[in-house]
């Protein structure tokens, strides 16, 4: 399939209400309003060529973007491709969830995700925070730099509610990222999400609400859940 070809399909299946949804969440012109649920059937057909999943994203079309992150193998992603990425990924869907999953699943996940979080730029910096967490849920603890997400943890504690708006919501979310993932850090990680208290996100005109760490980490304990990896983080 071509790349005209697909964005094609890509507009058929776009509807108004849902363009209307994705700007109200930050989106940009040129949407269709294609559904994630939509999205993701259509991955079998790009997922075995990279050079189209490549192109999709390169349309800035937010639609084709985001089947280009769901299709893309992360492991054949050079990082100056991400570096591109991360610069396109003007709102938080594509910069926490499409680049951030794809860079975590890299093999330059943590290179990137530390240069990142130091960006001060707000999208790119909570890419970072957002491509660490997702990188600490799909990586065995044996594997992990537990002194260093400590001293992450500490910063989050000490800076949290003075980062620019989606960047507090990805350090909170990669507290809770911790506490859930790793087991031998849930006991720090609730001091820590305690001490942060609440976070105040502006989400726009949009129902999204922003997790309080210490309740969300203790459900995740009530069922068991604490210290279980995922298979992939892309989403």
């Amino acid at each position: 399939m071509t790349v005209e070809e697909m964005m094609k399909t890509l507009e058929s299946l776009g509807s108004e209400q849902t363009r209307k949804t994705y700007f109200r969440h930050g989106a940009k012109e040129p949407v269709f309003g294609v559904k994630v649920g939509d999205l993701k059937k259509l991955v079998k057909h790009v997922k075995k060529d990279q050079e189209l999943a490549l192109a999709l994203y390169e349309t800035g079309n937010h639609d084709a973007m985001y089947l280009a992150g769901l299709s893309v193998n992360p492991k054949l992603m050079p990082k100056e491709r991400l570096q591109q990425w991360v610069n396109n990924a003007y709102w938080y869907s594509l910069a926490e969830y499409t680049v951030a999953g794809v860079a975590a699943e890299s093999d330059f996940a943590l290179e990137l995700a530390r240069e990142w979080i130091e960006s001060d730029k707000e999208m790119v910096a909570s890419c970072g925070w957002s491509t660490y967490a997702n990188y600490l849920s799909i990586t065995p603890d044996e594997e992990l730099n537990l002194a260093e997400i400590r001293q992450l943890m500490t910063r989050v504690a000490s800076t949290i509610h003075e980062e620019k708006n989606r960047v507090r919501y990805t350090m909170n979310a990669f507290v809770i990222c911790i506490g859930s993932s790793i087991k031998s850090l849930y006991d720090e990680s609730i001091q820590v999400a305690e001490k942060i208290g609440k976070v105040h996100v502006d989400v726009g005109q949009t129902a999204c609400k922003v997790p309080f760490a210490p309740q969300y980490l203790e459900k995740i304990e009530a069922k068991g859940k604490v210290g279980v990896k995922r298979k992939t983080c892309i989403c």
